[in-house]
């Protein structure tokens, strides 16, 4: 009844209100963004230096005109996609939620909280584990053949496709809830593929992780089969069912 009183008071007011406000949050997530490129182009130098740690050891060259200033360039808008993320969703939300009844209002909350969290401890994940160990292989592979000279705007594309796609690994948990929820997969049909999970992981940890320490490879392996198991956690699935 609630829901149908407030829908019809929505119903009541302009478009051009709802495009007013649109633009409003828009306006503020641009200036935000913004203030982020200026912060990060101010900062870039330690930003790169940052981002190097994990390449220790390794010279940088500058194989065209122009490559470390453009490249700088793209590091200070990646990170400023990244801090602003969170300004962002938070708009978003602030602009669908008041559309929304408690429970849907609820859901919406957890579960962006929850992605924003999952995302940024992959990113953790991946440049505190994944990078050093990845990078690492690729330094002593052949390193007694060839000398290790890497252009800068190579080694940052690979990083951020690597911290891009760990992040979006570690969001696992909330499309197994949005699938149930939506009855693409069931409870059922995901406990019953856990062999299959296992195996897809360990295939996953030997791309991911292409060292020759398998400790390493299991380590991430049961990392991904963790995040399965969370997901069926969020669920509020028993555990126990998978091992049947």
């Amino acid at each position: 009844m609630n829901r149908l009183l407030f829908m019809s008071n929505k119903m009541k007011m302009p478009i051009s209100v709802h495009l007013e406000e649109l633009r409003g949050r828009l306006i503020s997530i641009v200036i935000v963004f913004v203030l982020m490129v200026i912060l990060s182009t101010v900062n870039i130098n330690q930003i790169i230096q940052f981002l190097q740690l994990p390449a220790e050891g390794i010279k940088f060259l500058q194989l065209a005109p122009g490559e470390y200033f453009f490249t700088a360039f793209k590091v200070s808008l990646f990170f400023s996609v990244i801090l602003t993320a969170p300004f962002s969703i938070y708009q978003i939300m602030a602009f669908v939620i008041p559309g929304l009844t408690k429970n849907e209002t609820k859901f919406v909350i957890i579960f962006s909280i929850l992605s924003l969290f999952l995302f940024g401890i992959g990113i953790l994940f991946c440049y505190t584990v994944l990078m050093p160990i990845t990078i690492h292989f690729f330094i002593q592979y052949g390193s007694n053949i060839i000398e290790p000279l890497w252009s800068f705007e190579q080694y940052f594309n690979f990083i951020v496709i690597l911290l891009l796609s760990t992040g979006l690994i570690f969001e696992l948990p909330i499309l197994q809830v949005l699938l149930n929820l939506f009855n693409i997969v069931s409870f059922e049909q995901m406990c019953s593929i856990w062999k299959y999970v296992i195996f897809f992981s360990t295939i996953i940890g030997a791309i991911l992780t292409p060292s020759t320490d398998p400790l390493t490879q299991l380590l991430f392996s049961l990392s991904f089969y963790a995040l399965y198991i969370l997901g069926l956690c969020g669920n509020g699935i028993d555990i126990n069912v998978i091992t049947k």
